[in-house]
């Protein structure tokens, strides 16, 4: 799907973790040419911190607190030659994405931090190289600077190009950019059964407006659907609204042909089928039968909702 991507080299504090052999094993075994933008202080049970290699200082937490306290210091000395090197490796592969710092760079002028970052972005942007990061986040090490990343470096929906398509009607190949001003089209990509609320629909709007009381076509399976309620999720927090914009993921209640993969969109406004989600074939097969006769038609409807929140 090209979706642009950082790396997270978690669990940093068990036993056995070894940071450049995870990141040889990103190289090696997915062909993906990984460029670490920060690397551990310690491993194991002495993991402290991490070194920033973009801004070029540690970053250290304290163990009281569970994490939520940390401080920037001066990187250690015995670790001053790797972060050296490592920065090196980081600037020389950012600073080629980007004319004038290449042409600035090659002239000795160091890129500053605002540059390097502007590079990453674009790397992460276009798959030039994928930034790896650190940490526990168990321990609420490295977290912080993980959401950092996120903010940095992954994209908004306008900064991703225009999503593929099928034309409803005339079964050609056609787009839809990220605009509210562009007809309507969402993903539904994933369905829960809630026990307050019943079957939940998340959508990713990838166009358009979205408003509670609309009238939708599944173009996927050519059935016409209403939203009832919209909600904005927030781990476990609800909050009802009335629209959302391009870029919004919100859920819809009450949905009862949609499945995970299909397509809604405005049936008067350039009905699109967007690309369905491909699911791996099982590795693993499973009989399981009722206890009883009268368990047959329950376990039937539950084996149902699992198979319509999980499809793979």
């Amino acid at each position: 799907y090209k979706v642009p991507r950082i790396v997270f080299v978690n669990k940093m504090d068990k036993i056995g973790a070894d940071f450049d052999k995870s990141v040889e094993s990103i190289r090696d075994r997915l062909g993906a040419k990984a460029v670490p933008i920060q690397f551990p202080i310690g491993s194991e049970s002495s993991l402290s911190g991490l070194v920033d290699l973009v801004r070029m200082k540690a970053v250290v937490w304290d163990n009281d607190g569970l994490g939520a306290t940390y401080r920037d210091e001066e990187i250690p000395a015995d670790l001053m030659d790797k972060a050296v090197e490592a920065r090196a490796y980081l600037v020389e592969n950012a600073v080629e994405l980007d004319d004038d710092a290449m042409e600035a760079y090659l002239g000795g002028e160091e890129p500053s931090e605002a540059v390097i970052k502007k590079c990453i972005r674009k790397a992460v942007l276009t798959g030039a190289f994928y930034p790896i990061l650190c940490g526990s986040a168990f321990k609420n090490k490295g977290v912080q600077p993980l959401l950092d990343a996120v903010v940095d470096y992954l994209p908004s929906p306008v900064d991703i190009p225009p999503t593929k398509g099928i034309d409803f009607k005339t079964e050609e190949e056609t787009t839809r950019k990220a605009s509210d001003e562009e007809p309507l089209s969402v993903l539904a990509f994933k369905i829960m059964d809630d026990p307050f609320v019943g079957s939940l629909t998340f959508c990713r709007i990838y166009s358009g407006k979205l408003e509670t009381g609309m009238s939708l076509l599944n173009s996927t399976r050519d059935k016409r659907e209403r939203v009832g309620r919209m909600l904005l999720m927030h781990s476990n927090n609800r909050e009802d609204i009335k629209e959302a914009y391009a870029g919004d993921i919100v859920a819809l209640a009450g949905l009862k042909e949609t499945r995970t993969g299909d397509t809604l969109c405005d049936p008067l406004k350039s009905p699109v089928i967007l690309e369905r989600m491909e699911f791996p074939a099982p590795v693993i097969e499973i009989a399981v039968e009722p206890k009883s006769k009268a368990d047959q038609e329950k376990l039937g409807v539950a084996l149902a909702k699992l198979a319509a929140e999980d499809p793979s």
